[in-house]
């Protein structure tokens, strides 16, 4: 692969660009300003927009005339934010009441099929209804990040409740993310979506594109990006994409 041929590079968010539901660090801003002098640069995930904010965007000098070249595609793709001067949402892929209602049934049963006992404590709420995106984060999302890593560590937990919700809910996409979540969104309308959206907004094609990410193992949250044919890289946490990150600027 040769990253001079790259116009657009992609990253996941948690466990990728920064620690699940934390703040980026200074290093990896420093990193992320230099990358968008020279390419542009899209940040996709499964949380919110006011989660990029706190996770992400305030990490980055506000004054950064190279936010032009920043793209940010929250819960999962199903939207868009382009800067104007300000954020602004290009698209958003909203499910409808019924849909999120019946997502959210769905989703309770499964819990109940499994036995499911909720923790004594909760960081949040355990069923986020994000607009375009039905999340189940077991602890909250505000849940301490040793709390989160210790939870479901094999993914064995997730799996046995994404099983029955695909079985309840086919119709519908659901994948695991981050540490403790379950992202539930509209069929086909997943980060391989935001990416197909980022080639027809930006001119571009798939050999133009990179993704990086931590989950792009099968059933990862980051695996619907390799059906779209852009090249992907597999990273182990924030060092990793420094490191990577250090090797372009190069």
């Amino acid at each position: 692969m040769n990253i001079d041929s790259k116009k657009l590079i992609v990253f996941d968010l948690d466990g990728t660009l920064a620690p699940s539901k934390s703040s980026m660090s200074k290093d990896m801003a420093d990193l992320i300003i230099r990358l968008l002098a020279i390419k542009k640069v899209a940040v996709i995930s499964g949380g919110r927009f006011s989660q990029f904010q706190t996770q992400f965007i305030t990490s980055l000098p506000h004054t950064a005339e190279s936010f032009n070249n920043l793209f940010l595609l929250p819960t999962s793709g199903t939207r868009m934010y382009v800067w104007r001067g300000d954020w602004v949402e290009q698209y958003s892929e909203q499910l409808s009441p019924k849909e999120r209602e019946k997502i959210t049934i769905a989703l309770k049963s499964a819990l109940n099929t499994i036995g499911y006992i909720t923790p004594q404590q909760l960081y949040g709420e355990m069923i986020e209804d994000r607009g375009s995106q039905i999340t189940f984060s077991a602890l909250g999302q505000q849940a301490p990040l040793d709390k989160k890593e210790q939870w479901d560590p094999t993914r064995k937990k997730r799996e046995e409740i994404a099983v029955i919700l695909k079985e309840k809910i086919p119709e519908f996409d659901t994948r695991i993310g981050g540490t403790t979540s379950i992202d539930i969104t509209k069929r086909g309308v997943n980060k391989a979506y935001g990416i197909r959206k980022l080639e027809d907004i930006l001119k571009l094609t798939p050999d133009d594109i990179l993704f990086v990410g931590d989950s792009l193992f099968s059933g990862g949250n980051d695996y619907p990006a390799r059906a779209t044919g852009v090249d992907c890289i597999p990273v182990t946490g924030p060092e990793d994409t420094a490191n990577h990150i250090r090797e372009w600027l190069s």
